[in-house]
């Protein structure tokens, strides 16, 4: 009797002796073979062949990695099977458990308008849209201060006009909420029109990644050799050379981009193949080359001759700081995002340090913060067990607190950085939460990288530093488009038509130095 189940890595022979084998003890038996997982359960008197199996078994048809039944609806169950079991081929033969409720959509089923989703996270966030978001069309008064020039709220008039209306109507083509009504959808279409691409691959890339499919785009490599050097001209260059698996979809890139860009924004910058350069064209100024200068001597340090054994025992450098400020999404990366930083800098250990109130949202469950202590007055959450060359520590607190409590000194510019995701430094509802922050990281001499959403943005952000600080400041780096910015499209879910990509810009300063010359008195 051929076996109900096949590998393509197993030869015949083997299964039927392991089949049978099954068939004579009658217990379940689970096989691992290589990456693929095998489970056989057999009964007495079970046993069908393939004949009659195919006979009364409803028909199907492989597509894409799972396997799908003929005679269902559009948005099928997803099956109640391990990941790795599924195949184009090895499946067809394989009896399909009951569903697990999930939907699983196919790659040419992701367009669904947000309050008609099959994802009930999506209908939510469709209801939480409508309830906040207003209107964009220009017969209606502002309900807010125009945020850059081409805010769409610009073009409303502060006093007159129409009340301000939440959206309702649904565009037919991205199917996200944009307007009140239809008739103010279609009169103001062609500004619509701008965005509105976008608005549907952000559709899209989000039933995506509740589509139940398996995500080979987020499996990272581990170590490789110093011989291969790592190539930091674009994603696909730095892909390719760090080993990734091959993403040959661009939806499947901009999923892996969007949590890979903030570890590879700080090393494209720290790395000494870094693509910014003090050429012309390539932003770094010539304060900028003293200060990474001083940390790429310890991120690329020389072979020490070091051995297991006691002559080859060498004194090891203290790890490399790297501050990462007003923490929020990023201090929830999974950790394996986070240790490719260190296979960028085999020779040196990190210490990642999160510090913001909001560093631990929506994290309790995870990581239930700890009593503050005369040992831990600050209540710090330690993972050092993640790697042997990386140390991840959160504190939910100001960084202006714990400054002034000197909890970090001393600081040394050539084993510490400072990091400034979405800072928002300029920005009017989160500039006075800076206040204090800004002057106290001048005073460290320390590199300050930071990222924008846009270059207006940035531009904001760096008229208020010199602004608060006056001349106090080095530019490193100009602004100016970051080549690892995350590649997928965000929304704002208070103003659909605010549209954003992480890390989009990257610039960086320091605290201004002053070199004194001594003049000989005659």
């Amino acid at each position: 009797m051929s076996p109900p189940y096949s590998v393509s890595n197993t030869c015949l022979r083997c299964l039927n002796a392991i089949s049978r084998s099954a068939n004579a003890t009658g217990i379940t038996t689970r096989i691992t073979l290589g990456r693929r997982a095998l489970s056989l359960a057999h009964n007495h008197g079970a046993g069908l062949s393939r004949s009659k199996q195919s006979s009364v078994s409803t028909p199907k048809r492989s597509i894409g990695s799972g396997t799908f039944s003929s005679g269902e609806p559009k948005g099928q169950a997803m099956r109640n099977e391990l990941p790795e079991c599924r195949g184009l081929e090895d499946l067809q033969s394989t009896q399909l458990a009951k569903n697990e409720g999930r939907p699983l959509l196919l790659p040419n089923n992701l367009f669904h308008s947000f309050s008609n989703s099959p994802s009930p996270e999506i209908r939510k966030r469709a209801i939480f849209i409508k309830q906040n978001a207003y209107c964009s069309h220009p017969d209606h008064r502002q309900t807010r201060l125009p945020m850059n020039p081409d805010d769409l709220e610009a073009r409303k008039s502060s006093t007159g006009g129409l009340a301000p209306a939440h959206v309702k109507f649904e565009c037919p083509d991205c199917g996200i909420p944009v307007s009140c009504s239809e008739e103010h959808w279609a009169d103001d279409y062609e500004a619509h029109l701008e965005i509105c691409d976008t608005l549907r691959e952000i559709n899209e890339d989000d039933h995506d990644l509740r589509s139940g499919r398996f995500f080979p785009e987020f499996e990272y490599p581990g170590d490789q050799i110093e011989e291969a050097m790592v190539n930091m001209t674009n994603w696909d260059t730095f892909l390719f050379s760090r080993e990734f698996k091959a993403i040959n979809d661009e939806r499947s890139l901009r999923q892996a981009t969007r949590l890979l860009t903030y570890p590879v924004t700080i090393g494209s910058v720290l790395h000494e193949l870094s693509p910014y350069g003090i050429k012309k064209g390539g932003r770094l100024t010539v304060e900028g080359l003293k200060s990474l200068s001083a940390l790429r001597y310890n991120l690329h340090p020389p072979r020490t001759g070091g051995g297991p054994d006691i002559k080859g025992l060498r004194p090891t450098p203290p790890p490399v700081r790297i501050f990462i400020l007003g923490a929020r999404a990023e201090s929830s990366l999974p950790r394996e995002v986070w240790v490719q930083l260190t296979h960028l800098f085999p020779r040196v250990s990190f210490h990642l340090i999160f510090i913001g109130p909001e560093s631990m949202a929506n994290r309790d469950a995870e990581f239930p913060l700890p009593p503050r202590t005369p040992e831990n007055p600050f209540g710090a959450i330690v993972e050092d067990r993640l790697t042997n060359s990386m140390k991840i520590t959160t504190y939910v607190e100001y960084y202006h607190t714990l400054h002034e409590a000197g909890h970090f000194y001393p600081y040394d510019p050539y084993f510490d950085c400072f990091m400034l995701f979405h800072p928002g430094l300029g920005h009017p509802a989160s500039s006075h939460e800076w206040r204090e922050t800004i002057p106290q990281l001048l005073q460290t001499k320390v590199p300050i990288l930071v990222t924008g959403y846009t270059q207006y943005d940035m531009e904001r952000d760096i008229d208020w530093v010199k602004k608060t600080v006056g001349g106090e400041m080095d530019m490193l780096m100009e602004p100016g488009e970051n080549r690892f910015r995350s590649l997928r499209w965000d929304l704002n879910d208070l103003d659909p038509q605010d549209i954003s990509c992480g890390n989009w810009g990257v610039w960086a300063f320091r605290g201004k130095r002053y070199e004194t010359m001594r003049k000989d008195v005659e």
